[in-house]
């Protein structure tokens, strides 16, 4: 397994995008996550204080409070272009293992100050060697080494990308996604009627 880090969180044409890089190794894993997991990773890494708990503090607040410590994330396969994830928890001295998408293992990761690993074999498929990106001037080299991203036709227009998205969500009964790429369609359509 490869240590890595948070290196940068930005929105590109074809949505967020965080890169998980390593200290001791070239490759960076670029992931396309959701909007709310964005924001949640983004709170964390500027250390802007929120007057309610969200949803990765609550979840880390009942760890605490349980006393169950989470030892690291790993970022542990890639399968079709979607990444998978799984938080290591410790309570009571035994070590248990939980599935989850990366980017909430990421957001609670930083909550919780604790490691996060890409194991090599998603490092080898899906790592990229990647100039320092600026946000805005260089989203595209981001998407182009991403794994999912479309090799030749990709949509032109935000609305086009978040229809695609919606339509591959609906297909694999990612139902959650589907509503969320909607509810991002409906609000650019109605900021374009405006």
């Amino acid at each position: 397994m490869i240590l890595v880090k948070v290196d940068q969180l930005f929105l590109s044409n074809m949505g967020f995008v965080v890169i998980l890089k390593g200290s001791e190794d070239a490759r960076a894993v670029p992931i396309f996550i959701g909007a709310a997991e964005a924001q949640a990773i983004a709170i964390q890494l500027q250390g802007v204080k929120v007057p309610r708990p969200l949803t990765h503090d609550l979840l880390k607040n009942v760890l605490d409070y349980i006393e169950c410590r989470l030892k690291r994330i790993e970022v542990c396969d890639i399968r079709d272009g979607t990444y998978y994830g799984k938080l290591v928890l410790e309570l009571d001295k035994h070590d248990m293992e939980i599935d989850c998408r990366p980017s909430d293992a990421i957001a609670l990761a930083l909550r919780a100050a604790c490691p996060i690993y890409v194991h090599e074999k998603v490092m080898e498929e899906a790592g990229r060697v990647l100039e320092k990106l600026q946000p805005e001037q260089d989203a595209e080299k981001a998407e182009a080494a991403a794994p999912d991203a479309p090799e030749k036709q990709k949509p032109k227009t935000p609305v086009e990308i978040l229809n695609a998205k919606l339509e591959k969500a609906v297909a694999e009964e990612r139902y959650e996604d589907a509503a969320r790429f909607r509810d991002e369609i409906n609000r650019l359509k109605k900021h374009a009627d405006n």
